[in-house]
């Protein structure tokens, strides 16, 4: 989604002078300080709020990140929903609108879209039932958390909330924010579950790809997970394993359902492809980059004798930062209060998301688990809004909404639902017109549904609250049972010296295949949902035998475990890299080690590549040249090397010449993980299908392409820096540009200058421990970041250090908006525990509550 104010401002031309006129405002001067200024927080002195209970002190360090400490947990909350508003509300503002298909209202009917097919997903709706399963004691620190954000939005409004708010007015004159509810932090993480779910999108490629490949050809661009890449539990053996022998281990393989390559209509699958597309441009992109980076060791490999913990969450680039940096601190530990924790929040989300108490520490991965099927549902071509179930049509659920626009008259809109879920596509009707092979049982009319765990009650709040109060392994683990949905691996130290790993969620078990490729709804053996895997059976690790853990989204499990997690992990090649530098090293480690291997730019890729080019040999000069270089490199995506640059340009080419000619352009090879696997396994085949470049007359090798590939890359390097590759660097290459996720993507470049930070150079790469990854079909700007860094030493948690990606700030031009960019790119971090550079003092007004 891009908000195009260009298409907006064609309404009314008072709209383009009047935010001409804002703009040039505040570049020039005039009221621009004022306007700037407006919306700091006050970071000093004393503020009275009715709300509170008792005196609270939050000390702010260099950076801006805040320590609350408060005698209850009422007033604890409550401070930090007033932080989140000081620092960041318009984020949270606009991610509400965003959770609960409201965007229209902010922006406008270019939204509109986006806001139907969010309305079909229903996150608000099942927030609303998640509300009613809240433990009364989750239930009061999110009320007490909506009473600190509306607190401070009854003194702050227009320009003293936030600066986007001026520029919103002139496109919006009548919107107004309105009270925040704990309904608003509830939709965060069905918004989060999305941004870290991929499958579907798989299943959809997959679909569309097998109408002009055959299947063998298919299954080739999505290859098994390598054996000799690592595996978080080996020899997965859950107490209940002879439970899932029932199971068909079968996959949904496309010949199941031959029509998917021949005669399906890609319509619908596009149709439903473009609402994920205008839907991830607001949340962040989907591809081979999306995951993160985690490991523990405990005190065997450690010189202090305890563990330490790293963790580097990966999420698209956004400014500010999806992270907020706090402390929540009770000033006398008790059982009315109990927190004493450290770490990273999400501004509109209550507690500490990633981080350390005063007895553990812990951290997420994406698990990558496969919890999103698509059904392929029968529609009656007399009734729209009838569907087939065991040879009877049967009625769809259906739910009318409505949805305000800005400047224009509300919408009505009618939702469908089927048993497997929504229905997310348009109906195609007459499909006999495609030439469809006799005897196949196909629908005139269909319709495809989703099934998501997500589309069901979740407990995410819970389990956030739960391990912030947690004190030792057990706790956490019972914690973890409450993490419902958006799977996470999660990782675990404490001060006693253990280590542990859990993956919770609520996985589906099916009654046959794997969740690869779309099923037939209407079909008697469907792959049905049965049942979810019990917490007990899921994968876990407490205190292994090799003294380590390392989490990176590759394999959980072995192949011939029990039951099906995921087919579609990360391809492992960042863990193998930290594996390697873990369990290779003779070393006690400290914390300073951990922070050299977060940035590491080790490239495994090159292990792929390299080879190849040291049997080859250029007789122009300039190739050759550009051989050595390769050949001669230490195989890092150092900042400024050229070699890196012209290696990944090399790559960038040789996916292009390799794979364009026989892939439509919207799956063209992003570069990632899942593509050096493939190109790893036909780089053997010299003379396999995908080397040959269908669109020319002759047959070309692997040879052929790497030299074809190898000529393009010295080209474009020569046309961007010069013929001198000395003057050739990655990080100028590969720069990452920080974008507002809403008016910092307005098309408007002097808008666009206001809450926009960039370009800067970066090192790292795709599937590199340091992992900045790009879109090798795009360009080689950076498109996903290690997004907040942070390193948990358990020997001293004090000690512990982190880092953000941005600032803590959500406002522009403030002094913390963009402070710890450069610490974050050149691998600097700051204390978690530090001096207080500023305190301010929240307390009662004499009309206060009182318990």
């Amino acid at each position: 989604m891009k908000l195009n104010f260009r298409k907006l401002f064609t309404i009314k031309l008072f709209t383009i002078l009047g935010v001409i006129v804002l703009v040039v405002a505040l570049l020039l001067g005039g009221s621009a300080t004022y306007l700037i200024r407006a919306s700091w927080p006050q970071e000093k002195g004393v503020v009275q709020l009715s709300q509170l209970y008792d005196t609270v002190t939050v000390y702010r360090d260099r950076w801006g990140i805040p320590q609350i400490y408060a005698n209850n947990s009422h007033d604890l909350f409550l401070a930090q929903g007033y932080l989140h508003a000081q620092d960041r509300f318009w984020q949270m503002d606009f991610w509400r609108h965003l959770g609960a298909g409201r965007l229209s209202e902010m922006f406008g009917e270019s939204q509109l879209k986006t806001d139907r097919f969010l309305r079909t997903l229903g996150w608000a709706r099942i927030a609303e039932r998640e509300l009613e399963i809240l433990p009364a004691e989750d239930m009061a620190s999110l009320q007490a958390y909506a009473e600190g954000v509306n607190a401070y939005l009854a003194t702050h409004k227009g320009s003293h909330l936030s600066l986007e708010y001026p520029v919103l007015k002139v496109l919006n004159p009548n919107y107004q924010p309105e009270p925040w509810q704990p309904l608003h932090t509830l939709t965060w993480s069905k918004v989060m579950a999305w941004d870290l779910g991929e499958n579907m999108q798989k299943e959809i490629e997959r679909v569309i790809l097998l109408n002009t490949l055959p299947p063998e050809r298919v299954e080739e661009l999505f290859p098994p997970y390598p054996a000799e890449h690592p595996v978080i539990v080996k020899n997965f053996n859950p107490p209940n394993r002879n439970k899932y022998r029932s199971i068909s281990p079968g996959k949904n393989q496309p010949e199941e359902n031959s029509f998917f390559s021949d005669n399906m209509s890609l319509n619908p699958w596009k149709s439903v492809r473009e609402k994920i597309i205008a839907l991830n441009e607001i949340v962040g992109p989907t591809g081979s980059a999306i995951g993160s980076n985690s490991w523990v060791v405990s005190g065997e490999k450690t010189r202090s004798g305890k563990p330490l913990l790293a963790n580097d969450p990966h999420l698209g680039v956004q400014m500010p930062s999806i992270w907020y940096e706090n402390g929540l601190h009770c000033t006398v530990k008790s059982a009315e209060c109990p927190y004493e924790v450290t770490g990273f929040s999400f501004p509109g989300v209550v507690g500490v998301v990633i981080g350390h108490s005063d007895r553990i520490a812990w951290g997420f991965t994406n698990a990558m688990a496969d919890v999103m099927d698509l059904y392929v549902e029968k529609i009656n071509p007399n009734n729209p809004d009838q569907y087939e179930v065991n040879g009877e049509w049967v009625d769809m659920e259906q739910v009318t909404e409505t949805i305000a626009i800005a400047g224009e008259d509300p919408r009505p809109i009618v939702l469908r639902y089927t048993r497997h879920g929504p229905i997310i596509s348009d109906t195609y009707p007459k499909l006999a017109q495609l030439g469809l092979l006799p005897g196949n049982d196909l629908p005139e009319n269909y319709a495809i549904a989703l099934r998501w765990n997500a589309l069901e009650p979740a407990r995410l709040v819970s389990a956030i609250l739960n391990i912030n109060r947690a004190q030792n392994w057990p706790e956490f683990r019972a914690a973890a049972q409450f993490f419902d949905i958006a799977q996470q691996n999660l990782l675990y130290a404490d001060i006693e010296g253990n280590i542990g790993f859990q993956m919770p969620g609520k996985l589906p078990i099916r009654s046959r295949g794997d969740g690869r490729y779309p099923v037939l709804g209407w079909r008697e053996n469907a792959a049905e949902w049965t049942d979810y895997v019990p917490f007990e059976d899921l994968p876990f690790l407490f205190n292994p035998p090799p003294g380590y853990i390392v989490n990176a989204n590759h394999a959980i499990v072995d192949r011939d475990a029990p039951y099906s997690i995921a087919k579609d992990w990360d391809y492992g090649f960042r863990a193998k890299r930290i594996v390697e530098a873990i369990a290779e090293s003779n070393r006690l480690f400290e914390l300073s080690d951990f922070q050299q291997l977060q940035g590491d730019n080790t490239n495994l890729n090159a292990e792929i590549i390299l080879p190849i080019f040291r049997s080859l040999s250029f007789s122009e000069t300039r190739l050759e040249t550009a051989r050595q270089l390769l050949v001669n490199w230490n195989e890092k995506n150092q900042i400024d090397r050229p070699e890196a640059a012209l290696f990944e340009a090399f790559w960038k080419h040789l996916l292009a010449e390799t794979f364009q000619d026989s892939l439509p352009l919207e799956y063209w090879p992003d570069g990632g993980d899942r593509w050096m696997q493939v190109v790893k396994l036909i780089r053997r085949e010299p003379n396999s299908f995908w080397w040959d470049n269908q669109i020319t007359s002759a047959r070309e090798t692997r040879d052929d392409i790497f030299e074809n590939a190898l000529v393009k890359a010295v080209e474009e390097l020569e046309e961007t820096f010069g013929p001198d590759p000395s003057q050739w660097r990655w990080g100028d290459l590969h720069p990452v540009t920080f974008r507002n996720k809403s008016l910092g993507e307005s098309n408007i470049p002097a808008i666009e200058a206001i809450f926009n930070r960039g370009a800067f150079a970066t090192s790292g790469g795709n599937a590199i421990v340091n992992a900045t990854a790009w879109d090798a079909a795009k360009s080689f700007e950076v498109n996903w970041i290690p997004s907040m860094r942070i390193i948990a030493d358990l020997s001293d948690l004090n000690a512990s250090v982190a880092i953000n990606s941005t600032g803590q700030s959500g406002h522009a031009f403030h002094r913390h908006y963009q402070d710890q960019i450069e610490p974050w790119r050149n691998l600097k971090y700051h204390p978690m525990a530090s001096n207080a550079a500023a305190t301010l003092t929240l307390i009662p007004s004499s009309h206060s509550q009182r318990h």
